[in-house]
């Protein structure tokens, strides 16, 4: 459970309490690119050592762990450094397994959580092992993989990322057969960094629900990855969530703060409903510290600062400050545990590993 605080930033004693009773679900932190950077026979040791205390004092319920490739290990390593962070997915749960639990399904999620552990689903940030290979998705499935996406920045064999929406991809032929596989399977497909256009066009494919694990609204900051209006009721038309992302670049071009977090929730809200909108941190201030060099000041990716970050919300702990910002807004308290994970946890529950109707 939460200690109610953020990490130096104590929040109401009301504030602590409804943190605490919510299932909180965090739906992407890279924290996997800094465990597998370590020696494998410290993996468990270190996610218990650096991450898991983080993770307690935010109150985290459910944990989703991207698998994202650096461009360092593309293409050629793609499918061995994929499965190295797989691999560090299952040691770091059983190294912990009274603290953790890597969960298949909702039956496990609920299992992890009502034990008091946290739940850990596995998912692809883009998908450079698979090439046009689609029926590795099954092997992937059969590792563990719940949740995947089909680009990130750039283009795939699969789709265009967000950073290429002047092409006006769409996916491609394999990406077709790639969302038709996941929804066979029970694989939930996730639309944050694909581009415009595939977006669209997977709205068009989908028989079940998608998420956006992460991405916040274009309406107040137009950023090629944030949502459109007509996205967010797309994806909330059928019956997915929108989990609105943290980083701060993507918040607002020059005051990231809590405020204006608050200001990108409540759009979401107010567009895709309060059942359809979730948390998306994308926390990479600890993981930049340990995998660049600190000489490495200017770093801007697609035209952001990567190290700035709303402050307070540098990691986990910071989380009961949303709740807080939630609160002072005046949203009820049913849909402040809703947005802080209840609809995540909802959506994951009913479609995960559930094979598809024929």
């Amino acid at each position: 459970m939460s200690t109610g605080q953020a990490h130096g930033n104590p929040v109401r004693p009301d504030v602590r309490d409804l943190h605490a009773r919510a299932v909180v679900a965090d739906m992407h932190n890279d924290l996997l690119m800094s465990v597998v950077a370590r020696p494998a026979e410290s993996w468990a040791s270190f996610f218990r050592e650096a991450w898991l205390p983080q993770l307690r004092d935010g109150g985290v319920g459910l944990q989703v762990l991207p698998v994202f490739i650096d461009d360092a290990y593309r293409p050629e390593g793609s499918w061995r450094q994929t499965l190295r962070m797989i691999e560090a997915a299952h040691r770091l749960a059983e190294g912990n397994a009274g603290e953790v639990a890597l969960c298949r399904d909702g039956a496990e999620i609920d299992a992890a959580i009502g034990s008091g552990r946290i739940a850990l689903v596995l998912a692809l940030e883009s998908c450079p092992a698979i090439e046009t290979n689609v029926e590795l998705m099954e092997t992937l499935f059969r590792l563990g993989v719940r949740i995947a996406s089909l680009a990130h920045f750039g283009r795939t064999a699969l789709a265009d990322g967000s950073g290429e929406d002047a092409t006006g991809g769409r996916l491609t032929r394999a990406g077709v057969r790639a969302v038709a596989e996941m929804e066979r399977l029970g694989m939930l497909f996730d639309v944050s960094h694909l581009g415009a256009a595939g977006v669209e066009h997977v709205l068009e494919l989908a028989t079940r629900p998608v998420i956006a694990t992460h991405s916040s609204a274009r309406a107040l900051r137009d950023h090629h990855r944030n949502l459109t209006d007509d996205q967010l009721k797309g994806i909330a038309g059928g019956g997915g969530v929108v989990c609105v992302n943290f980083f701060a670049g993507f918040l607002d071009e020059t005051e990231p703060t809590m405020r204006r977090l608050g200001d990108h929730i409540e759009h979401v809200v107010s567009v895709a409903g309060a059942d359809h909108v979730g948390l998306g941190p994308d926390f990479m201030t600890q993981v930049l510290d340990e995998l660049i060099a600190p000489w490495c000041e200017d770093l801007v990716f697609e035209g952001v600062d990567a190290r700035a970050c709303v402050p307070g919300l540098e990691g986990p702990r910071g989380l009961p400050l949303v709740t807080e910002e939630l609160v002072r807004r005046g949203f009820a308290a049913e849909d402040i545990t809703k947005i802080l994970g209840g609809n995540a946890v909802r959506l994951l529950r009913s479609e995960l590993a559930r094979p598809a109707r024929s």
